[in-house]
């Protein structure tokens, strides 16, 4: 079994400098059939609305798939206010060769929004105001042949950058003050850390239900691995202290790559590792090997100033095989 994520870098957008779709496909086909995934997550995936009388759907990626070897996959994606249509911008969509018997969309279902009162704001805030998720937790019940069930969570985790402040921003990137930055830093991540607690909310209930779980939280985490958000989600006995709850811990599999090959996004010439798959320890059992295709990452600060319209994605994709 394959299992492998993708963060598609806002396919289907219609921003000013993005690439045509035409030539996002031809860049990352060849990247879905090299993974050759059995289950794939794929995270920042636009939707389209066919006109303007029908709800949105996801029509770029569709039009992607039928050009790949996925095109018989079973498919679930998250969904915008409306039930019936996705969203416009960055919903995560599982991919799965085996059937998918249940799914679920998490935002604040194990994790009440945190109360905050913005105190640089203008005009002020009189009261706490709830912090909520950019976005949610999508988590797939997947039969695998024999009949074991395997648990997916697909995540796009709020990424480092500061979050609105009323009346701080002068612009899309430049803050009024100081102080201003650095409160909608602190915003940005309260709703990060906020996720990576209900992902760990989650894991635990499938613990509780079954301690030999087979549960793989795989997606952009933003966080490389000994940030806080993946040491929420990852729950080592280092941080508990407890030896007994060492069964509930969440491995990267990345931690498999040699650190020279060890990333994921080149930030301003740093590479950074932001994209994993955490398993369980009974998932981890089957693991035979790691992969990340990162051979034709560009920075992604540098680029989209140097590149005109870049056609592939700034993350690499990530790909785990188990003998399952």
């Amino acid at each position: 079994m394959r299992l492998a994520t993708f963060n598609l870098e806002s396919l289907g957008s219609n921003a000013a400098g993005s690439a045509p779709l035409d030539e996002r496909i031809a860049a990352l086909k060849p990247q879905l059939e090299r993974l050759d995934a059995d289950i794939l997550c794929l995270q920042e995936v636009n939707g389209q609305r066919p006109d303007n009388a029908r709800p949105r759907d996801l029509i770029a990626l569709r039009r992607l798939l039928d050009a790949t070897i996925y095109r018989g996959h079973h498919m679930i994606s998250t969904h915008g206010a409306r039930k019936d249509a996705v969203s416009d911008l960055h919903n995560l969509v599982i991919l799965s060769r085996y059937p998918i018997t249940a799914s679920e969309e998490l935002r604040h279902r194990l994790v009440d929004p945190p109360l905050y009162r913005a105190r640089t704001a203008e005009p002020a805030e009189e009261t706490p105001q709830p912090v909520q998720w950019d976005r949610p937790l999508l988590h797939a019940t997947l039969e695998l042949p024999g009949g074991r069930v395997l648990h997916v969570v697909n995540l796009h985790l709020r990424a480092p950058l500061a979050a609105p402040v009323a009346g701080q921003k002068s612009g899309p990137f430049a803050w009024h003050s100081v102080e201003g930055w650095a409160e909608g830093f602190f915003i940005a991540a309260m709703k990060r850390l906020g996720q990576a607690v209900e992902v760990r909310r989650l894991a635990d209930a499938l613990f509780n239900q079954d301690p030999d779980a087979l549960i793989a939280v795989t997606g952009d985490f933003n966080a490389e691995d000994r940030a806080s958000a993946l040491r929420i989600a990852v729950g080592s006995q280092d941080d508990t202290g407890n030896g007994a709850l060492a069964g509930a811990m969440l491995i990267p599999v990345d931690r498999n790559l040699a650190a020279d090959r060890r990333y994921s996004v080149t930030h301003h010439g740093r590479p950074q590792m932001l994209d994993h798959i955490l398993v369980s320890r009974s998932l981890l059992a089957a693991l035979r090997s790691v992969d990340v295709h990162n051979e034709v990452l560009f920075d992604e600060l540098i680029g989209p100033a140097r590149i005109d319209a870049p056609p592939g994605s700034f993350h690499a994709p990530l790909v785990a095989e188990f003998a399952l």
